[in-house]
């Protein structure tokens, strides 16, 4: 059974919407600022949301929180579509699946903070919105949605395992249409967190570069809507995997991130020389990026397609991180968005292949303005645990 991602809606650094993402994307415009002394109290870069997010309806204030925000300026996008979809095929077949890491934690610590001065808590604060189904929960208030409607949380694969659980439900009949995707905004919990691991960089990260040195933190918010119904861009494999190696530490050598690549290419009954995009999960930590390096020849031996990580324009967008980067695959695949069928290319100090790590097999770096027949792309996401995810999308002919 074919499943198809009909419609998008998204917002990270780099904008909101399809426009400003591209045009980002393909001149390599990163959405990186430094860190203020309020989120964390060292050098870091952040990947913030810096447009102005709308207000929820005042009907919906005791949902109020940034993730749901980031949410619903996401959701606004595509509003006529889900309307048009619940009308058609009623509230109860339409599902809500999303990823997220963080929920409403920001709200909380500032509450936490203000009864820690003695002070009350701010005006609508709800404990519930840290909670992290909240944001099913709030887009199925906002829509009246009858379906199922849960969030996934498996750190950064999350919105990878939410594609994959919507084409479950899909294909099991189960409804007609879910919105799937993901969103996380930024909070003291996360940007320290990672510190403790010593695992981010003071400056704009460089995944797979010599001097890599740790990730920087983003948020972002995107949403799709997946049916049976014929669409600009399919769902063709989904593969997972779970090695469990270390809580936070990959397997040296990919063995979770080769499993998962080689499922989804299994799944969408594919050779690995017909992915013509590889959207790397490519932190800048020291020890994914030769893990993933690793896994990438070991999966496509003999063919290297031209590669990328997005995480040096926006940050590392933990539970969005999946959703948003198959939604910049999305875009890059259908030629009304991209008719130059160009690629974001890797974040480079001089545009060859100097600043690249030497100790890690080399890859082929997606090249700045150079012309791909762009037909087919995977997305890969690897989070803690080992817990693993890559998908794969194809444009479907016109």
């Amino acid at each position: 059974m074919s499943t198809y991602l009909n419609s998008l809606g998204l917002i990270s650094p780099l904008g909101i919407g399809h426009a400003a993402t591209m045009a980002a994307l393909l001149a390599g415009q990163h959405g990186l600022t430094p860190a203020p002394s309020t989120l964390i109290d060292r050098p870091t870069m952040i990947g913030a949301v810096t447009a102005q997010l709308p207000k929820l309806p005042p009907q919906w204030a005791q949902f109020h929180s940034r993730n749901n925000q980031l949410l619903y300026a996401a959701s606004q996008q595509i509003d006529a579509e889900i309307r048009a979809a619940i009308t058609r095929f009623g509230a109860a077949r339409v599902a809500i699946i999303l990823g997220s890491s963080t929920s409403g934690v920001a709200e909380s610590e500032a509450a936490m903070a203000a009864l820690a001065r003695g002070e009350a808590a701010p005006e609508n604060y709800s404990y519930l919105r840290q909670e992290m189904a909240d944001p099913a929960r709030f887009l199925a208030e906002l829509y009246q949605i009858q379906g199922p409607a849960y969030v996934i949380s498996t750190a950064c694969s999350s919105s990878g395992r939410a594609f994959m659980a919507a084409r479950r439900l899909l294909q099991m009949n189960l409804v007609d249409v879910v919105i799937c995707g993901g969103v996380d905004s930024l909070c003291q919990l996360t940007l320290n967190g990672f510190a403790a691991l010593a695992s981010i960089s003071a400056t704009q990260c460089q995944p797979f570069h010599a001097k890599r040195d740790g990730i920087n933190i983003g948020e972002a918010a995107a949403l799709m809507l997946m049916s049976r119904e014929p669409g600009p861009v399919q769902l063709i494999g989904c593969g997972a995997s779970s090695d469990a190696h270390h809580i936070s530490a990959p397997h040296p050598q990919g063995h979770g991130a080769v499993a998962a690549m080689r499922a989804a290419l299994n799944d969408a009954a594919l050779a690995a020389k017909h992915i013509d995009y590889l959207n790397l999960h490519g932190t800048a930590t020291p020890l994914n990026d030769a893990m993933e390096s690793l896994a990438v020849h070991d999966v496509f031996a003999g063919y290297l397609p031209p590669s990328s990580s997005t995480k040096s324009l926006t940050g590392h967008t933990l539970g969005a991180a999946g959703a948003i980067e198959a939604a910049f695959c999305w875009l890059l695949l259908q030629p009304a968005l991209n008719p130059l069928q160009q690629l974001p290319a890797p974040l480079n100090d001089n545009g060859c292949d100097d600043g690249f790590d030497p100790a890690l097999p080399k890859l082929n770096w997606a090249q700045a303005g150079q012309r791909y027949p762009l037909h087919t792309a995977m997305s890969n996401s690897f989070a803690f645990g080992g817990n693993n995810v890559s998908l794969i999308l194809q444009r479907v002919p016109t």
